[in-house]
């Protein structure tokens, strides 16, 4: 029994399938033809679309050529017209042509006539002037006769009258001329030179021979005087500056107649009390870290002031030198600030006098250049500075006014007397300069360079306003019983060649070193 059934159910899958497929098949049939007609009919509305667009594109490119074609037809007409235009105006300018040349054959018939008649008259007018001149020179015989004088002798008669006559209303007119200048010279230079003062505002500062250097707290001036005080002995001896560690609160005095030597012991003190270590050791590094930076400073300073100035073309030792003039002072003036007011002063004066604006400028700063360098020779300041601007190829009226600022050679240009009336205004000014701290300044450094002059110096610092001389010698070169010797000799050369005030203590300073390195 469940074997007839399943067998029934297999059957009827069988005949299941059956019917599936061929009702599949019938549909496929259904669903290709259908897939057939509807590509036939896509590509019929394709080839139908193509011929449309075949036929537009036909039509367009026809209409194209039809509006060329017009274009063309256009163009052509419009240069045939042209070409018609210049052939009409050549035409037209052809027979004007022709009309002006005929105008001008009738005009040159006309001009000969005139030439003609002209010939004719010049004829007539040469007859005439004979007749005139036959006639002047009768009228001149007659005169002759008559005065009792040649036409030569009365003509020089009358240019000699003349002449006369205008030499001693020449005379009359220079002697007014001159006069006038008189009343008005001294009046116009006063006014020039007034006129230059207020027109440069400058400040008048007297230099000393003192610096203070500021210090947080009394603590630190131990540590700079060291123990048994070489720390500040090594600091003098470095700086050639004395330095006073008194009572005075958060102060150390730094005494020295050199404002370099000032500069470089201030700097220094600032450096070692900013780092903490303060030993001689590294006092000397300092000391010559300072000095060399100070002498960029310089030329910086030097340089600045050219630009300031608007002095172009300085040479480079030149530019130093005006560096150094910060440091250096003229009867107690600034050197640099004066020469600053002096080079103003004579571009003003210029200017106002319609000279040379910028070589009155250039003469004016360096004018003073003698009084920089170190080695003092016997020579004047101002020829010594003309010297030097010669040796840097300066432009020679510059030159001459360096030179003449003191009446030591004659002034060839008019920017001389100018850089000397300038000079004049800026060192004239109430509290510029002071006469004692120069001559002071000028015998301490006489008394360096006494001591100096011995063999065997090393360094001299004149210190205490002159009152010692420490003077450091070579150990190699001299012993401790010439260094006794040598005390004694200064002592007695300054006795006998210099006048001071009170006495002098003379310290010579013999010091050896030895020197070794571990590797």
């Amino acid at each position: 029994m469940e074997l007839s059934t399943t067998i029934s159910i297999i059957i009827s899958l069988i005949i299941g399938v059956v019917i599936g497929r061929f009702l599949l098949q019938i549909l496929f049939k259904k669903h290709e033809q259908s897939a057939r007609e509807k590509a036939e009919r896509i590509i019929k509305e394709a080839e139908q679309q193509g011929e449309h667009y075949k036929k537009q594109r036909a039509l367009e490119a026809k209409e194209k050529f039809l509006q060329l074609k017009s274009e063309h037809e256009k163009e052509v007409n419009q240069r045939n017209n042209t070409l018609t235009q210049k052939e009409n105006a050549a035409r037209q300018k052809e027979q004007s042509m022709n009309s002006k040349l005929e105008n001008l054959n009738r005009e040159k018939g006309d001009l000969d006539n005139k030439n003609k008649k002209l010939d004719q008259l010049i004829e007539v007018n040469e007859k005439k002037k004979e007749e005139v001149e036959l006639l002047k020179n009768q009228h001149i015989t007659q005169l002759e006769s008559i005065a009792g004088l040649s036409a030569e002798e009365a003509k020089e008669q009358l240019v000699s009258s003349l002449r006369e006559e205008a030499r001693s209303q020449a005379i009359m007119q220079i002697k007014d001329v001159v006069d006038e200048a008189k009343l008005t010279a001294s009046k116009e230079a006063k006014k020039v030179v007034i006129q230059t003062i207020q027109r440069t505002a400058t400040e008048s500062a007297i230099e000393n021979t003192v610096s203070i250097f500021n210090i947080e707290n009394d603590e630190i001036k131990g540590r700079i005087i060291g123990r048994e005080g070489r720390n500040i002995r090594a600091l003098e001896a470095a700086t050639g500056v004395e330095i006073i560690v008194d009572d005075t609160p958060e102060a150390i005095i730094l005494s020295g107649f050199d404002p370099v030597r000032r500069e470089i012991a201030r700097l220094s003190l600032h450096r070692l009390v900013t780092d903490g270590r303060i030993h001689p050791a590294r006092i000397e590094e300092v000391v010559a870290k300072t000095r060399t930076q100070i002498e960029d400073e310089i030329v910086e300073i030097g340089e600045r002031t050219a630009i300031d100035l608007g002095i172009h073309g300085l040479h480079p030792e030149l530019i130093r030198m005006v560096g150094r003039m910060r440091y250096r002072s003229s009867y107690g003036q600034n050197l640099l600030q004066h020469s600053r007011e002096v080079a103003n002063f004579a571009a003003t004066m210029a200017a106002e006098l319609g000279l040379n604006v910028k070589l009155a400028k250039r003469a004016g700063l360096l004018h003073d250049i003698g009084k920089v360098p170190d080695d003092n020779p016997e020579l004047p300041h101002a020829i010594l500075g003309m010297q030097l601007a010669e040796k840097y190829k300066e432009h020679p009226e510059v030159c001459n006014a360096i030179g003449a600022h003191h009446d030591e050679i004659e002034m060839t240009s008019m920017i001389s007397p100018i850089v000397q009336a300038c000079d004049a205004i800026s060192g004239a000014r109430p509290g510029a300069r002071r006469e004692v701290v120069e001559s002071y300044i000028k015998r301490l450094k006489e008394l360096e360079e006494l001591a100096l002059s011995y063999p065997g110096v090393e360094k001299t610092f004149a210190i205490q306003a002159g009152r010692e001389l420490r003077v450091v010698v070579e150990s190699e070169r001299v012993s401790d019983a010439q260094s006794e010797i040598l005390a004694a000799d200064i002592s007695n050369r300054i006795q006998t060649e210099m006048t001071y005030p009170g006495q002098i203590k003379v310290t010579v300073i013999r010091e050896t070193r030895s020197v070794a390195y571990a590797k």
